[in-house]
């Protein structure tokens, strides 16, 4: 070590005099010490004040700059070395250098840049804003050939493709293109995963998605697939769940999910098509995000519909009824649930079987399920009568839809069991709908649903509470009684805050409530007319109207 503190002298001096001989013979003794005890010589390094010097021995002519950038890569290590670097002024000189020519220069300014910014967004960003990403890219196509280069492109745009403010600069390269080229020349396992392990985040973003559709990404992803499916080593098994999930994520963009779509005719589309109904749980599930992700737009869901896509998928969900695979089950629900958007779809899906098919899943007690079942049933009896009224008299589904509706841990379940009823009694407008909804003990949840923070369920809760004072008010009396709607409708008219159509269908079920004794003593007592009449003059001409013929009503009544 004592030989170290003669060299670091010796450097000093060497490297204001710029004697290349000299000075390549202090940094390799630096190098091999290093090499010996990182730490310890890293923290003398530092002692000597020598890092300063380092910034100027970093030109693109010395024979000495890879060697120096090497230095600067090996101490970057430490974690405590870091600061000090990018405090002796080193990120911007290194940054120069990856305009160079040489492959060693470049390679160990990689190095050096990557151990300083390693695990630090804030130095990460400083990066990004100098300009490093178009640089890198460049050099990836330049020196291909080169394994080691290449494999510290993609460490950095691993490392910075995890910023966001990465991605529009990504965006304007040629990166997809690289990748993809450089993904199809990749045999080996290891090599394909570092590649993968770029374009994972990369493809979150919507315009890269689109570019790595077009630089024909997808065509090796399947061809992976295709590979590897009926393989049961642990890496390939790895590799076709990488490549498959990839496809779903391309899937998200509109843009790039719309060009695979090609009206339903693309290659694509028909290969994910062949996945739902194999025997491989990774397949299958891919295969359901993906029809999912491609019903997106209602032009897709119809041209699936007509096409048998609903046949498939309840095949599929029928396979994982008894102990079946969750992730599988809430994927199929997920593309059925989109599937039943348009209302052309929900007849044809009705007649085809699918309540039947997801009220299976009634039992399961996992909320993500859960979550989905009722969405897609939801979705289906969406202005369809009959269907909301079949559903709204299956005591097993509403006893269940009660239940859930105080699943407080899972604010999801309960918000879409809530809407479920509601819906049951909107679309159906029935009187035995509303009888076994009252006798299941439901009606407590539509009136706290009125109190929801969302308009929408507000709204829903509202309108379902009139239908149940107009039609069987006499059932429904005590349970609205002992939920305290009317001081909630009194809360609701006073609140400046709550939306016209909230006021509006308040005052239409306060109306309703004056058939009924006890409810009707309830609105007198609470000196309704005042809040009433101060909305005459309300802006919206609807509850302006409203709140005229409400305070008749009152007025008669009182």
């Amino acid at each position: 070590m004592d030989n170290l503190s003669d060299t670091l002298k010796k450097l000093k001096i060497t490297a204001v005099d710029r004697t290349d001989d000299s000075l390549e013979g202090c940094l390799d003794c630096l190098l091999q010490a290093l090499a010996q005890s990182n730490m310890e010589t890293s923290e003398k390094i530092q002692g000597s004040g020598i890092l300063q010097l380092f910034a100027s021995l970093l030109i693109p002519q010395s024979s000495c700059t890879a060697k120096v950038a090497n230095i600067i890569a090996e101490i970057a290590k430490n974690e405590f070395m870091r600061i000090p670097c990018v405090d002796a002024g080193l990120i911007s000189p290194l940054v120069q250098l990856l305009n160079s020519k040489d492959q060693e220069v470049l390679l160990q300014t990689g190095r050096a840049l990557g151990n300083i910014c390693y695990d630090s967004h804030s130095l990460q960003a400083q990066l990004i804003n100098m300009g490093v990403i178009p640089t890198l890219v460049k050099l990836l196509g330049i020196h291909c050939e080169n394994a080691a280069l290449t494999e510290m492109c993609l460490v950095a745009f691993g490392n910075l493709a995890e910023l966001e403010s990465s991605k529009e600069q990504f965006a304007s390269t040629n990166i997809a293109e690289e990748l993809v080229k450089l993904f199809k020349k990749q045999i080996e396992h290891d090599k394909r995963e570092m590649v993968f392990e770029v374009l994972a985040p990369l493809a979150e973003n919507d315009a890269i998605k689109l570019q790595l559709v077009e630089a024909g990404l997808v065509e090796c992803l399947l061809e992976i697939v295709q590979q590897k499916v009926d393989s049961d080593k642990e890496e390939d098994i790895a590799e076709l769940k990488t490549a498959s999930d990839l496809m779903v994520l391309l899937l998200l963009g509109d843009e790039s999910m719309q060009k695979l779509f090609e009206g339903g005719k693309g290659n694509v589309f028909q290969k994910v098509l062949s996945w739902i109904p194999s025997n491989n749980h990774q397949l299958q599930l891919a295969g359901a995000l993906a029809i999912a992700n491609f019903a997106r737009n209602d032009g897709n869901c119809i041209h699936m519909v007509d096409n048998g896509i609903v046949e498939k998928l309840m095949d599929l969900l029928d396979r994982h009824v008894e102990d079946g695979n969750v992730t599988v089950q809430h994927a199929a629900l997920s593309a059925l649930r989109n599937l039943a958007i348009p209302v052309v779809n929900k007849a044809k899906m009705l007649s085809a079987g699918v309540t039947e098919a997801v009220l299976k899943f009634l039992k399961s007690e996992m909320p993500p399920v859960q979550f989905k079942l009722l969405g897609t049933l939801r979705m289906l009896i969406d202005a369809q009568a009959e269907a909301a009224e079949q559903l709204g008299k299956n005591f097993k589904l509403v006893e269940r839809l009660v239940e859930w509706c105080e699943a407080k841990d899972h604010a999801g379940v309960m918000g879409e069991s809530n809407r479920l009823l509601s819906a049951l009694i909107r679309h159906s407008k029935s009187k035995d709908v509303i009888k076994t909804i009252v006798q299941s003990g439901g009606v407590k949840h539509l009136v706290t649903m009125a109190t929801s923070e969302h308009v929408i369920m507000q709204n829903e809760a509202l309108v379902a509470l009139a239908l149940i004072a107009a039609l069987e008010l006499g059932i429904a009396e005590k349970d609205l009684e002992s939920a305290k709607l009317v001081q909630i409708l009194h809360r609701l008219l006073a609140d400046e805050r709550s939306a016209p159509e909230i006021k509006y269908n308040s005052m239409v079920l306060i109306c309703a409530l004056m058939g009924s004794e006890p409810l009707h003593k309830e609105v007198q007592d609470l000196a309704f007319l005042d809040v009433v009449s101060k909305l005459r003059s309300h802006e919206n001409k609807s509850v302006a109207q409203q709140a005229s013929l409400t305070e008749q009503r009152l007025a008669v009544e009182s």
